[in-house]
C-alpha cells in the first residue's frame, strides 16, 4: 500500500504527529479497508494547506456540513495515492488548476474526530479521519470557484486568521501547527 510507505518515512513534527503516525500504521495493519468509507470507524483522507507565493495567506473554503471556514480535502475512496486525492480535491473545491506542491510528500499527519452528521440526507456516525495533509502554493490572481454541493465560499485569508476564522475548535491546533511549520519550513 503506497500510503503505508509514505507514512513510514514521514518524520513527525511534534508529539501529536508521532502518536498519530503510530496509530495510522496500526490501523493500516489491522484493517484492509482503511482507504474506503466502508470502514465506519476510521478511514484515510487527504487535505491541503494552500498558501500564496508570499506565504502570508491561506486559501480556505466555507464548508457546508461544518458551517465553518476550513481547509480543502476529501476521502481517499480506495486511492492509496493521497497526493493525487489531495490535488483532485483542491482543484474541485477551489477551481484552481495551477497548484505547486511545496512539501516533499506528506506535509502533516493528524487523526481527526468527525462528529455524527447528515450528508446528502443520510446519517453518518461519528468516526475518525486518518488525514495526510499536503502543502501547495497557488496564485491569488487565479480565478476561484465554489463547489456548491460542498462549500459556499472560497477565499484567501491572512495566515494568522486561519485559527480565528474557523468555528471548529478541534481544528484550531491543527491549523496553528500547519502555520508554525510554514514559518519553520525550508521553502
Amino acid at each position: 500500500m503506497k500510503i503505508k510507505k509514505e507514512i513510514e518515512k514521514y518524520i513527525p513534527y511534534n508529539e501529536q504527529e508521532a502518536s498519530d503516525k503510530k496509530l495510522m500504521l496500526e490501523y493500516i495493519n489491522t484493517f484492509d479497508d482503511v482507504l474506503t468509507r466502508e470502514n465506519k470507524m476510521c478511514h484515510f483522507t487527504a487535505s491541503n494547506w494552500i498558501v500564496n507565493k508570499e506565504r502570508t495567506k491561506i486559501l480556505m473554503i466555507y464548508h457546508n456540513i461544518y458551517n465553518s471556514w476550513a481547509w480543502t480535502g476529501g476521502h481517499a475512496d480506495g486511492d492509496s495515492d493521497l497526493l493525487h486525492v489531495a490535488l483532485k480535491e483542491a482543484q474541485e473545491e477551489t477551481g484552481l488548476n495551477n497548484l505547486k506542491l511545496l512539501s516533499d510528500g506528506i506535509y502533516a499527519l493528524q487523526i481527526l474526530t468527525v462528529n455524527s452528521h447528515i450528508k446528502r440526507g443520510k446519517f453518518i456516525s461519528s468516526h475518525l479521519h486518518l488525514d495526510c495533509c499536503f502543502l501547495f502554493e497557488a496564485s491569488e490572481e487565479d480565478e476561484l470557484i465554489i463547489k456548491q454541493d460542498e462549500n459556499s465560499g472560497v477565499k484567501w485569508i491572512d495566515i494568522d486568521e486561519a485559527t480565528k476564522i474557523t468555528k471548529e475548535e478541534n481544528m484550531k491546533p491543527i491549523y496553528a501547527k500547519l502555520n508554525s511549520k510554514i514559518k519553520n519550513y525550508m521553502l
